[in-house]
């Protein structure tokens, strides 16, 4: 079982002592300026963290230790007579640094298996909770009713040695991922399906395991779920929901709390709560045009009447890429395999085709592309998955992944507690008076 462990053990190692010498032989060294605008403006491409699993730019998108998501469908272990990469063969390569073999990622599966049990006073936390009560708040606080299982906050209560305590948050890391497919999908089964729910099957993969306790046993819902749960996994470190899992676990906080903290970050409107709003604003254009499959021209012209209302067009538009988000590219390439006469996701790419080009001439927007929150929810309303409040907990499963191996990084190079100066607006206005006085 822990062969894994070792490997990311030999890693850390290594990359520690690079680390050391890199501040050693470079500490001084200035990577960029930090402008006013910066500091107002939610620190926007400031760069001041460290996250090794996965790498943004601004025109190619993510990468996972490298790999492009075009890569990594190619490359990653599949399930047997699978199209899609399996979730857990990311995870490795996030955590290692280096792509899995079938064995691995097989490894991995028995292991996340063995770990899945949900203890049945979770369940009875939920339960508590009115039926009603939004899915990523039951989710949430399902995460926090499991933190009592946390070996991490057990041993650090006992006394650690600093050097040992990766040792602990990787332990939690395992077991927390291992059971979040079980907490989601209970979750789902509480609120939309009267409490029946589906026991776990240990024979299958993580992913297809978690679509079979949602209770949608087609196979491409299956594959759609390993391919979802693939490209959701990370988004490097300053993201809300990485960046506040990260900050959280800095205070040592465990991964219990440090996930929880995140999933709060992730339930924002602007951030993994934008899939639901997506669909819920192309339900809403078909509702007032009366049609399910607006013709291209109908499209253009309710964008039009909602950036004239002063609101966004969900699901287009990115902090950082400025082109196609090559997440929304797979998806796309997914559905034109397994739903292409879907009139949902027909008319996503309609809009695709229309609205990039109507964003672009307003002149306030930098990138008038589709992000990945564009395309899900058509696809998961092919599948059956129609309740969008659930999506973003569909979103959280993912992001575990990556900001949890990020959190065992974290630990095994030793990062310090986060804590970034801040000033006041008064002491702005010093400041650029006392250069404007000596430039003059």
């Amino acid at each position: 079982m822990g062969y894994i462990k070792d490997l990311f053990k030999e890693k850390s190692t290594a990359l520690n002592a690079d680390i050391k010498k890199m501040i050693a032989e470079h500490g001084d060294y200035k990577i960029g300026e930090i402008t006013i605008a910066q500091v107002y403006q939610g620190m926007r491409g400031m760069t001041g963290l460290i996250t090794e699993t996965s790498l943004l730019d601004s025109n190619e998108g993510i990468r996972f230790r490298g790999y492009s998501i075009p890569e990594l469908r190619e490359k990653l272990p599949k399930a047997e007579g699978g199209t899609e990469p399996l979730p857990e063969g990311l995870f490795h390569l996030m955590l290692i640094g280096e792509l899995p073999t079938k064995e691995d990622v097989d490894h991995l599966t028995a292991v996340w298996a063995r770990r899945s049990h949900v203890p049945n006073y979770v369940f009875d936390v939920i339960e508590s909770l009115p039926v009603n009560t939004h899915p990523m708040t039951q989710f949430s606080i399902g995460i926090m009713a499991l933190q009592r299982e946390s070996i991490f906050a057990k041993e650090y209560e006992k006394g650690i040695n600093k050097k040992d305590h990766w040792d602990f948050i990787y332990e939690d890391t395992m077991n927390l991922i291992a059971r979040l497919p079980r907490v989601a999908a209970y979750i789902y089964r509480r609120k939309y399906k009267n409490g029946d729910h589906i026991h776990p099957n240990g024979m299958l993969d993580w992913a297809g395991n978690f679509a079979h306790m949602l209770g949608i046993e087609d196979k491409g819902f299956w594959a759609l779920m390993r391919l979802y749960m693939t490209i959701h996994a990370d988004h490097e470190g300053g993201n809300v929901s990485a960046h506040t899992t990260h900050l959280v676990g800095s205070a040592l906080s465990d991964p219990y709390l440090a996930l929880a903290a995140g999933m709060n970050g992730l339930a924002g409107p602007l951030h993994g709560l934008a899939n639901q709003e997506v669909i819920r604003w192309i339900e809403e254009m078909q509702r007032e045009l009366e049609t399910e499959a607006p013709s291209k021209e109908q499209i253009a012209d309710y964008i039009r009447k909602t950036l004239s209302e002063g609101k966004v067009v969900p699901g287009y538009g990115h902090a950082v890429l400025r082109k196609t988000d090559p997440r929304f590219t797979a998806q796309m390439e997914f559905g034109k395999t397994h739903c292409p006469d879907d009139p949902l996701v027909q008319t996503v790419w309609n809009i695709y085709d229309v609205a990039p080009g109507i964003l672009g001439e307003t002149g306030k927007i930098k990138n008038p592309w589709p992000n990945v929150d564009a395309h899900s929810g058509a696809l998961l309303k092919h599948y059956g998955l129609v309740e969008e409040d659930f999506y973003t907990v569909l979103f959280g499963v993912s992001r575990a992944l990556g900001v949890l191996a990020s959190l065992c990084w974290d630990r095994a190079l030793g990062l310090p507690l986060e804590r970034p100066k801040s000033v006041t607006t008064e002491y702005l206005k010093k400041l650029v008076v006392g250069e404007a006085v000596e430039e003059d």
